[in-house]
């Protein structure tokens, strides 16, 4: 299925290998069922890296930007738990970004997940739109893959949160494109060819834009977890 509505939390951060197994254990068995609590959050998402399991990949799927600003989401980000504190400082590298789903094509949920950040060049954004919107509705029909989709960062205005003071301040992303695939080969492929660096480029992006390709650890839904089931 696509992605369950119309916000989401992307992120990425890495964790070195020593504290690999309890991130996972603290992530999958408290922080997930805490996040899935909140009303207006639907799935989440774990992924890492294909290529190096430091790297991870987070991505929450909310009912409506509205939930990014509700009370109940505030009130897990100032009050986090004594494991959440003990392992917010081990999120290196951390790219936080509240987003809009501004386009969603086709499945989510696959084995390989490819992850790019862009920013439109001044006076580019409705062609790299349209470049996006073309491009993300007809790839999930090719061999390996299933979905596409686009998210635009919109941040509430708010305070920072008490976990982001915990880990020092986070970066945040601009434009975010989401490819789904049964075959990274073929995630990797439309990465470095339909979607790559010069593709994005011509169609409006700023230089640089930064791919990754993730393969899934854990998905869950509220429905899913103790704390989120009725």
């Amino acid at each position: 299925m696509s992605l369950l509505g119309a916000a989401a939390v992307a992120m990425w951060w890495e964790i070195e290998f020593a504290m690999r197994a309890e991130f996972q254990d603290w992530h999958s068995h408290e922080h997930f069922p805490e996040r899935m609590a909140i009303p207006g959050f639907r799935r989440g998402s774990r992924w890492t890296d294909i290529e190096d399991d430091r790297r991870f990949f987070v991505l929450y799927e909310l009912a409506e930007h509205a939930t990014l600003a509700s009370p109940a989401y505030r009130a897990r980000l100032d009050n986090p738990t004594p494991w959440s504190v003990k392992m917010m400082p081990h999120h290196r590298n951390m790219v936080r970004s509240q987003c809009r789903v501004r386009d969603s094509f086709g499945s989510f949920a696959a084995a390989a997940l490819g992850a790019i950040r862009l920013t439109p060049r001044p006076g580019s954004d409705d062609a790299l739109r349209d470049f996006l919107r073309a491009t993300l509705s007809a790839l999930p029909a090719q061999r390996g893959l299933i979905g596409g989709h686009l998210l635009q960062t919109d941040a509430p205005s708010a305070p920072p949160t008490k976990e982001q003071a915990i880990r020092g301040g986070d970066a945040a992303a601009d434009w975010i494109v989401l490819l789904s695939g049964y075959e990274p080969d073929a995630v990797k492929a439309a990465l470095a060819e339909t979607l790559g660096g010069p593709a994005l480029e011509n169609a409006g992006a700023a230089p640089q834009p930064f791919g990754q390709i993730f393969r899934l650890l854990h998905m869950v839904t509220p429905a899913e977890t103790a704390v989120g089931a009725t």
